[in-house]
């Protein structure tokens, strides 16, 4: 990867490396590091330490963000916030997928659109951060890019139950269909393409490696589309 792709990751994210090594690590999938055993190692071992310091710093917060939330409404909402779609969901909205280093088979089989590989190159992002900066740097990072939106995020998380119940109290003529707009990569590694209907309005768009994944990707961004209907709906999640 080109020297200045890696400077340029770093201004969107807001972190300079002091080892730029490090941040290239943990932009290596194992199928890149396979083909260059030589020069390069995965990002495996980062992404382990990064799931770690997520969990720490989505815990810490929520705990004193919801104080009179009780133990069981606060791991269901770390859970919605850490799972693999909205992790790759975060990393899509800093354009991570395109800094990825991929094996050619995996590039060729659609890996860079992936949920799996893109959220753990976020975590081994974090992972990077981590050992390269500290803890409160990998924090910040976190807060900034991924516990931002919270009640969005709840959204996501069950996002195609809560389009209905919106659909139903506020626009009860209409149906909400989910329609496949495009398929890409081959039939082992297929990418779905999706839209979601209200009536006859497009509302929302998403990609994934299945029709649900896909699903669940449009009715979030049709959720967040519809704005201020929202609210009192995910209140109840």
């Amino acid at each position: 990867m080109a020297e200045i792709s890696l400077k340029e990751l770093e201004k969107k994210i807001g972190y300079m490396f002091h080892d730029i090594r490090m941040l290239r690590q943990a932009m290596c999938h194992s199928s890149y590091a396979n083909e260059h055993r030589e020069t390069q190692h995965d990002n495996e071992r980062l992404e382990f330490l990064g799931d770690a310091v997520l969990e720490l710093t989505s815990s810490d917060v929520l705990f004193h963000q919801y104080q009179e939330m009780p133990e069981g409404q606060l791991t269901k909402l770390r859970a919605s916030i850490v799972c693999e779609p909205t992790l790759a969901l975060c990393a899509r909205e800093i354009g991570l997928e395109k800094y990825i280093l991929l094996g050619k088979g995996e590039e060729h089989t659609g890996g860079r659109y992936r949920n799996s590989i893109i959220s753990d190159a976020m975590e081994a992002l974090i992972g990077a951060i981590y050992l390269d900066g500290g803890f409160a740097n990998a924090k910040e990072f976190v807060e900034k890019f991924i516990l931002t939106d919270i009640e969005h995020k709840k959204l996501f998380y069950d996002s195609k139950t809560i389009l209905q119940e919106i659909v139903q109290r506020d626009y009860k003529d209409e149906e909400i269909r989910y329609v496949i707009t495009g398929e890409e990569g081959p039939d082992h590694a297929k990418q779905f393409l999706v839209e979601v209907m209200i009536g006859k309005n497009a509302m929302g768009s998403g990609r994934g490696s299945t029709k649900k994944s896909a699903e669940q990707e449009a009715a979030y961004r049709a959720i967040i589309g519809l704005k201020g209907k929202t609210e009192d709906v995910s209140e109840k999640h």
